[in-house]
């Protein structure tokens, strides 16, 4: 093999995982007489749309919609270092999730990913804009540097978060959409006012309301790391008008969390909760 066909190779490397990421079309190697081997990349169209996920449930616009969203995927697994990765759990549950709110009807349901793929962190909240949805649900797992922290968490929109901690896990999530540094996608400031504007009230308090429900329906069943609503500045929650919520489900750095999430009984018992809180949510709404 040629000098200049091995370093082609080696480029091919990073810039297929970076086309996989943004939809870029990655073309093989050419030799070229004048300049040896080139690599070309076509860029996608300015206009391009990605596929919107099927809604599963009736086929009546009339019923509530809900998206659920696994966070992470693809090349970007999200927490832990060891063989349990926070993408694999937080599809299962989400899939736990889906399939528990069709079996009790009444429910329409979206998945922003049901496979182990990437999804930028705007694009998330944007499907459930085009969508229509009426609640929008984040499903993720974290991890700390010791083994002590443990149990679920429920997150909502605040530019200002609710703690140190908070801060420090909205940074960390909001990194999923770089590769080595740098940026695939970028949150418009203006975005970041709209939602902390008066008119978006309404969507904010659907959200706290969401996020109540959920604390009240894994109390006792599931360990809590935070008993009250947290509030962070999350890239994934950022939806205007659409009451949205992240659910953190555990700590995968914890043994017993770990045990607990990676387990049929323990996502079944945190869907089960999950899907309680989202129709007792759709059931308020319908009643004012």
């Amino acid at each position: 093999m040629s000098r200049g066909l091995q370093l082609a190779l080696l480029l091919l490397v990073p810039l297929a995982i970076l086309a996989a990421a943004v939809g870029l079309q990655l073309f093989a190697a050419k030799r070229s007489a004048a300049q040896g081997y080139l690599v070309r990349l076509e860029l996608p169209a300015v206009d391009r749309t990605r596929d919107l996920p099927a809604i599963a449930g009736p086929q009546d616009a009339s019923r509530p919609l809900v998206v659920i969203d696994p966070g992470h995927g693809g090349f970007d697994p999200g927490a832990g270092v060891g063989p349990v990765k926070e993408k694999s759990i937080a599809l299962a549950i989400a899939l736990a999730l889906r399939d528990r709110l069709l079996e009790g009807g009444g429910i329409r349901v979206a998945m922003t990913r049901d496979d182990d793929r990437f999804v930028t962190l705007s694009e998330r909240p944007s499907i459930a804009r085009q969508l229509g949805a009426d609640l929008f649900v984040s499903i993720h797992a974290d991890s700390a540097e010791t083994d002590g922290a443990r149990g679920s968490s429920v997150y909502i929109l605040s530019e200002k978060g609710s703690s140190q901690e908070a801060a420090r896990f909205a940074a960390r999530e909001n990194r999923a959409d770089t590769v080595n540094g740098v940026s695939l996608s970028e949150t418009s400031d203006t975005v970041g006012a709209i939602l902390l504007d008066l008119s978006q009230r309404e969507a904010q308090a659907g959200s706290a309301g969401a996020g109540a429900l959920f604390l009240r329906e894994i109390r006792g069943k599931v360990p809590l790391h935070y008993d009250t609503l947290q509030s962070a500045s999350l890239a994934v929650l950022k939806a205007p008008d659409i009451p949205s919520l992240l659910f953190e489900t555990g700590y995968i750095s914890n043994v017993d969390d770990a045990q607990f999430l990676n387990g049929q009984q323990g996502r079944q018992t945190i869907a089960d909760a999950a899907a309680q809180a989202i129709r007792a949510y759709f059931a308020r709404q319908a009643g004012t």
